[in-house]
């Protein structure tokens, strides 16, 4: 049976390295600590999206931010009352109406977004919890950083809207430091135009957990922290994090191949002996040999990484599992459902325990997930 292990001490040691570099800043003119926004999308990046919540709740951590309605909801109907974040805005009203019926704090970035959220607010009797997104550079959503004079205008009529935080989002700063601090400029410029004209813009956030990590400096009042979690970043590990995460399945056949035999598809491996090997019952699907980068999680993504496989194959670089508490081989490339290794001169047999390196976030969410 394949499924997702979560190591609860690790994870433990990861969330308590993560606060203390939230507080490397020290208290602000309140008196509080940088919050802590735990970004729980893509289903908690893989660890479940109810068991990880409820698993940061219990480890002191209290505000949340998903991307999508689906995720909101599957919070709210576990439960679960604390903050919560859309970070991503809409215009589509029966959306909207769920929201802030459920008390979501909604994204707000265009005049649209606006005018519904304010209607709704009147309608409902509700004064909107709100967090304006400001598009410093990323092209998504959110108020474009220059036209200020717009965004003041339509703010001002909005008078069901609370603005409880404005942000932004960077668009790269796993890599390119030099337009992150450009972003992070505009984005401070456009409050200070905003305080200017007594617009409250709440709590200011703009790290995700690159920026977190790379540049304390920008942690203002809160910081959102999601891959970090994991310890699976695009950027150096300098703050220490374990990787969180590794897919368990188990060997379900053995077999002799003979020399000169193919592989795998593409027949990318040929044996140079008579090989004895395992087969396990898991592959892409399961994310294994996938990799987490640049924050990217479309198909499209896994398709290139096939690619990837297919030329790792032919340099020979070596892809490995862990059996019965031995190293062993992948041969070939990996299927959708389906991990040959090497086992010759190994003691291993049918059912022994297989494990995988895997970013779980690539692991379908129909695969159970185990905290340990």
């Amino acid at each position: 049976m394949k499924k997702v292990i979560i190591k609860k001490e690790d994870l433990i040691q990861n969330i308590e390295k993560i606060k203390k570099h939230a507080e490397k800043n020290g208290k602000d003119d309140n008196g509080n600590y940088t919050k802590i926004i735990a970004v729980v999308k893509g289903n908690g990046y893989g660890l479940d999206i109810i068991e990880f919540t409820k698993f940061l709740i219990d480890q002191g951590i209290d505000f949340f931010a998903v991307a999508t309605i689906e995720e909101a909801k599957k919070i709210r109907q576990a439960g679960i009352k604390n903050n919560l974040l859309m970070l991503s805005s809409s215009c589509i009203k029966e959306d909207v109406k769920w929201l802030i019926e459920n008390n979501v704090i909604l994204t707000i970035g265009s005049e649209k977004d606006v005018e519904i959220a304010n209607e709704l607010g009147k309608k409902l009797e509700k004064k909107v919890r709100v967090h304006l997104k400001i598009d410093t550079g990323f092209g998504r959503y959110g108020f474009i950083y220059s036209e200020r004079e717009k965004m003041i205008e339509t703010l001002k009529n909005a008078e069901n809207l609370k603005i409880e935080g404005t942000f932004t989002h960077f668009s790269i700063a796993f890599f390119d430091d030099k337009y992150t601090k450009l972003q992070f400029k505009r984005f401070i410029d456009c409050i200070g135009v905003l305080k200017m004209n007594n617009i409250n813009t709440g709590m200011l956030h703009v790290c995700n957990s690159s920026a977190f990590i790379k540049f304390p400096s920008m942690h203002l009042n809160a910081v959102r922290v999601g891959s970090a979690f994991l310890g699976r970043l695009s950027i150096p590990n300098t703050l220490g994090l374990k990787k969180i995460g590794y897919l368990e399945s188990e060997v379900s056949e053995i077999k002799k191949l003979p020399k000169n035999f193919n592989v795998g598809y593409s027949n990318t491996y040929k044996t140079k002996k008579e090989t004895d090997i395992a087969i396990i019952p898991c592959g892409y699907m399961d994310g294994i040999n996938m990799q987490i980068g640049r924050d990217t999680f479309r198909p499209i993504d896994k398709l290139r990484y096939i690619v990837r496989d297919i030329k790792d194959s032919l340099k020979k670089q070596k892809l490995t599992v862990e059996i019965n508490n031995q190293i062993c081989t992948v041969l070939g490339r990996v299927g959708t459902y389906h991990v040959i290794a090497d086992i010759t001169g190994k003691n291993i047999t049918p059912g022994n325990k297989a494990i995988f390196n895997i970013y779980p976030g690539y692991v379908d969410s129909s695969i159970r997930r185990e905290y340990q």
